[in-house]
């Protein structure tokens, strides 16, 4: 049996739960739990949200590659920030894909988590036998001896939030809006790694961020605005993610930022980035002095974007 991850010092023998790989943990799956919540308060249980450490699809799909919005620690504190009282993290693997949804409600929600409750969200299906919809999943609650609530759906405008969608605007760059849809900034974590140092001749040095996670999805190629968090500060920075074409760098994909007003030696350390504002798509100059004009333009503005933040 996984153990709980409890989020709250109240203690339950009955959950409210609902199940998910939470990616990205944005106001669709906050919009959810603040369902289970309110459920589990109405009938004095426990709120419980399951979900899995790795991409269910990397189990039942050969060869599949996830773009993650969050890692396993990002994702599990922004689940405990909902006001949920606990969770679980479950490996999924092929033992657990071939559950039903019977046997997994039963053998796993049932008997190992005390869930009498559970919230669906609209589209979510979960067991091997893929059931057709909310009335089936009714019916096994009912055999044993779990009540199936319908979840309301998260409309914002005239879409639907879900992970895929804010990844297809992160990989578009449209970091305002996948913000939005987020309920916060998108965030980049990783290690400064030594670069090619160009950037330092032309009078603005770069820390070339290596993720920490090979999974986490890197927007798309562009120049942003982004707050730089490092030893607990925040600093205003502008970041280069693309081909660096000026610089011939090939299919290489680098993330570089010039942080401002930042004077010491990054190598090594951890940096995080949070996405505010994209600045223009990237492109290629005809030399180092108009890329460096550039620079100075994309500066500039980048400066007085995050001065209204």
């Amino acid at each position: 049996m996984t153990p709980l991850i409890p989020f709250t010092a109240r203690k339950y023998s009955n959950m409210v739960a609902t199940i998910g790989f939470f990616d990205g943990v944005h106001l669709g799956h906050r919009c959810l739990i603040e369902q289970v919540i309110n459920e589990a308060r109405q009938c004095d249980m426990g709120a419980f949200i399951v979900t899995f450490s790795n991409h269910p699809r990397t189990v039942v799909k050969s060869g599949y590659q996830p773009k993650l919005l969050t890692t396993v620690p990002e994702k599990t504190e922004l689940l405990r920030a909902t006001g949920a009282d606990a969770c679980v993290i479950l490996q999924f693997t092929p033992e657990l894909a071939a559950l039903t949804a019977k046997q997994f409600m039963e053998q796993i929600l049932y008997r190992e988590y005390g869930v009498k409750k559970i919230v669906v969200g609209y589209d979510h299906r979960f067991g091997s036998d893929k059931l057709s919809g909310l009335t089936h999943y009714q019916r096994i609650g009912r055999e044993s001896g779990i009540e199936v609530l319908p979840a309301k759906k998260c409309v914002m405008g005239d879409f639907t939030v879900s992970s895929s969608f804010v990844r297809r605007l992160l990989e578009e760059g449209n970091v305002e809006q996948a913000e939005k849809c987020l309920g916060r900034s998108y965030e980049l974590s990783g290690i400064v790694v030594e670069g090619h140092r160009v950037g330092r001749n032309i009078g603005f040095p770069t820390a070339n961020l290596q993720p920490f996670s090979k999974e986490k999805l890197i927007p798309g190629c562009g120049v942003y605005a982004v707050e730089a968090m490092i030893d607990g500060r925040t600093y205003g920075a502008m970041l280069n993610i693309g081909r660096r074409p000026t610089l011939k760098n090939g299919e290489n994909i680098s993330v570089e930022a010039h942080i401002f007003d930042f004077n010491g030696n990054l190598y090594g350390e951890s940096l995080s980035l949070r996405f505010r504002y994209r600045l223009r798509n990237e492109r290629q100059f005809e030399s180092l002095e108009k890329l460096q004009m550039q620079l100075g333009c994309d500066s500039l503005l980048a400066r007085q974007l995050l001065s209204s933040v």
